[in-house]
C-alpha cells in the first residue's frame, strides 16, 4: 500500500492511533495532516535536496530561482541547459550545486529512474539513492514518503521529529537517532504517518512550518 490520497492519510492515522494511544491528544491537538506530495522524479528530489540544511525560507527562495530558470516543474534537461553563470546565481552551496548536476546527468542519460525507483521497496530505493554524492539517508527517506508515498518511513535524524519525540515522550533533552529510531519501531507499518504527525506537532509547539517540502498536493 502507498499513501497517494487524503482517504490512504486519514486510515493510515486511525490504525496508527488504534496501534500506539498516546498519540491521540497528539492527533487531536493537530487536526488534519497535509498530505504534501509530488510526483515523483527530477523537481521533487531537486526540492528535498535543496531544502537540506537550510531554513524553509531560503530554500523556497532558492527553489523560486530555479524554477523561474527552468519552467515548472524544472526537469533535468533543462537543468542541465543552464549555463554555470546562470546556477551561481541561485544561491546553492557548492555541494548542493554538484549533486544537482550529477543528478540531472544521471536522470538524462537513463542511468536514474527516479519514478521506478520510488516504486521500490524501501532499503533498495534508498540504496539507489545513496549511491549519489549529496543524497544521505535523510534525504532518500523525504523523498520516498513525499515522492513515492512509502508510508512506513521515519527519518530518525530529523531534527524537528527529535525535537518532538522529545516533547512528546517527556525527554528533558532532545533524543539522538538511535532512540528516536527505536521508539518509532512501535509505530510500523505506518511510520511515515507519525512522521506527518510530528512534524505537524512540532509546528504547532513551535510557530515554525517543519514538513521539509513545500509542494503541490496531488487531486
Amino acid at each position: 500500500m502507498t499513501i497517494a490520497t487524503r482517504a490512504d492519510l486519514d486510515a493510515g492515522l486511525d490504525r496508527l492511533l488504534a496501534a500506539d494511544p498516546r498519540l491521540v491528544v497528539v492527533a487531536e491537538a493537530c487536526g488534519p495532516l497535509p498530505l504534501r506530495l509530488s510526483e515523483p522524479g527530477f523537481a521533487g528530489l531537486g526540492h528535498i535536496v535543496v531544502s537540506q540544511m537550510v531554513s524553509k525560507a531560503s530554500a523556497d527562495a532558492i527553489w523560486r530561482r530555479i524554477v523561474a530558470a527552468t519552467g515548472e516543474p524544472p526537469t533535468a534537461k533543462a537543468y542541465l541547459a543552464l549555463h554555470p553563470t546562470v546556477v551561481a546565481t541561485f544561491g546553492l552551496s557548492r555541494a548542493k550545486a554538484d549533486t544537482l548536476l550529477a543528478i540531472a546527468q544521471a536522470v538524462a542519460s537513463g542511468h536514474l529512474d527516479l519514478a521506478g525507483t520510488a516504486r521500490f521497496e524501501a532499503s533498495r530505493a534508498i540504496d539507489e539513492l545513496t549511491f549519489y554524492k549529496g543524497i544521505g539517508l535523510w534525504t532518500a527517506e523525504v523523498y520516498l514518503m513525499f515522492c513515492g508515498g512509502h508510508p512506513d518511513i521515519f527519518p530518525a535524524g530529523d531534527v524537528a521529529l527529535r525535537v518532538a519525540v522529545g516533547d512528546v515522550f517527556g525527554y528533558r533533552e532532545r533524543p539522538d537517532f538511535r532512540e528516536v529510531r527505536r521508539i518509532a519501531e512501535a509505530w510500523k507499518p505506518w511510520r511515515s504517518v507519525a512522521a506527518r504527525l510530528l512534524w505537524a506537532h512540532y509546528a504547532r509547539r513551535t510557530g515554525r512550518q517543519a514538513i521539509p517540502v513545500d509542494v503541490q498536493a496531488l487531486p
